[in-house]
């Protein structure tokens, strides 16, 4: 173990983000010698980072209600509702518990609902408000289901969708979080990840890919001899906010992965955190733009708010020990991923509508492998960490949507594909007056 990484092990000990449901009596002794103003400030950090990371889902709704068709744009906001609900339920439900409490090495905590502390009764022996923990968790499963929302727009059935986001964010996340944020066989192999590149990005990533492959492309995407059919999408002001929210909603994101603000130490390194994760995503944008333009002579928009995305996704696997100019290398790579992967998708004839796949699998798997280069993990750790839970994600994701086409179909008719979901799901356009 790097003197890194074992500074960031000591120093979350007594965290029950790192897989205890219940401190331990040496952490309960540890956590009562911790000044109160400490414990505040740690609670606090979860609190503010949790809520910004939430306002990440009004990011990636702007931001897929701008990139799909008019005719889509309803369905995407409810979508991105209704998977945010569901993932604050069934991460209460069992998915805390599957992904913290008694995984001990393993690869699989316990089955069942979180118990929260009764009013005035959380004493700070974790080191914090545990219920400040399970918010700040709890926000990022509904990233993963956020990933897959935007791949398979405008043609996946409503409820099929909502089912795969229950078992997504209550089962599978869960799982594959508890390997390495449970304190499970990865996190003891020295699996370096800090704030989910690989856990969150390339999760939602995996299972958006599956469900992409399985559910097949737009009517009309994909032509004979290689033709593609643009389909831009409604609103192009709608999508750049998104990509701003989102790089907002990341500060939280990342920054918060700290998981402590209770000293001076602690609040400088989530400072400096900010500024490489801004230096990444803004090193992604401008990456892509120069791109765009020797290869294409012109600059999708489109491209350059998934440039800056994928620059994000990059620096999440390690915000913290990356100099600048490597923190500007790894957002700059994760650009030219977005750039050169997107005509890739449709080579293959994947249909992804918002880009997701390139942003969040991609960029994330880049994100992961290249942190041994800032003294995190290593190489041959970090690939076994981005295969086993590629693997597992793909594999079973797979399942499960082979499993909901075969008994209820996850594709809507073409008729209503050619009408749009708006009208034949949702019952409510987004734009009436076209």
């Amino acid at each position: 173990m790097n003197s890194l990484t074992l500074n960031r092990a000591l120093k979350a000990a007594p965290l029950v983000a790192l897989g205890l449901m219940l401190p331990t009596a040496a952490q309960a002794q540890e956590a009562a010698a911790t000044p109160e103003y400490a414990l505040i400030f740690n609670t606090l950090l979860f609190l503010v980072g949790g809520f910004l990371v939430m306002w990440m889902a009004a990011g990636f709704a702007m931001l897929e209600m701008g990139l799909v068709r008019s005719k889509n744009v309803s369905m995407q906001g409810l979508k991105n509702i209704a998977l945010y609900s569901i993932a604050g339920i069934m991460f209460w439900f069992t998915g805390y518990n599957l992904m913290y409490t008694g995984v001990d090495g393993g690869f699989i905590g316990s089955f069942g609902p979180y118990n929260f502390p009764a009013p005035g009764a959380d004493d700070g022996a974790a080191g914090y408000s545990v219920a400040s923990d399970w918010f700040f968790q709890m926000v990022f499963c509904a990233t993963t289901a956020s990933i897959v929302s935007g791949t398979m727009a405008e043609r996946i059935k409503f409820w099929p969708f909502l089912i795969f986001t229950a078992i997504l964010t209550g089962i599978l996340y869960p799982i594959t979080g508890s390997w390495q944020w449970g304190a499970g066989w990865l996190a003891e192999m020295g699996f370096a990840d800090f704030a989910g590149s690989t856990l969150v990005h390339s999760v939602g990533g995996w299972a958006a890919l599956a469900g992409a492959i399985i559910l097949g492309a737009r009517k009309g995407r994909y032509g004979p001899n290689g033709h593609i059919t643009p389909m831009p999408g409604s609103s192009i002001p709608l999508a750049t906010l998104g990509m701003f929210i989102l790089w907002l909603g990341w500060f939280g994101f990342n920054g918060a992965s700290q998981l402590a603000m209770g000293t001076i130490a602690d609040a400088g390194d989530i400072s400096r955190i900010f500024a490489n994760t801004n230096l990444a995503a803004a090193a992604g944008a401008v990456s892509t733009i120069i791109l765009m333009q020797l290869i294409y002579k012109k600059i999708d928009v489109t491209m350059v708010i998934n440039g800056a995305l994928a620059g994000l996704v990059s620096i999440t696997a390690e915000p913290l020990a990356p100099s600048v100019p490597m923190a500007l290398l790894i957002g700059a790579i994760g650009g030219a991923i977005v750039v050169f992967a997107v005509p890739l998708l449709d080579k293959l004839k994947i249909d992804d509508v918002v880009g997701a796949i390139p942003v969040h699998l991609l960029a994330g798997i880049w994100g992961t492998l290249v942190t041994p280069l800032s003294g995190s993990g290593t190489f041959g750790v970090q690939i076994v960490g981005i295969l086993s839970i590629g693997a597992f994600t793909l594999v079973a994701s797979s399942l499960v949507w082979m499993a909901l086409k075969v008994t209820m179909g996850i594709r809507v008719s073409e008729e209503n594909e050619s009408l749009g979901l708006d009208k034949s799901e949702v019952g409510v356009e987004a734009y009436p007056e076209f």
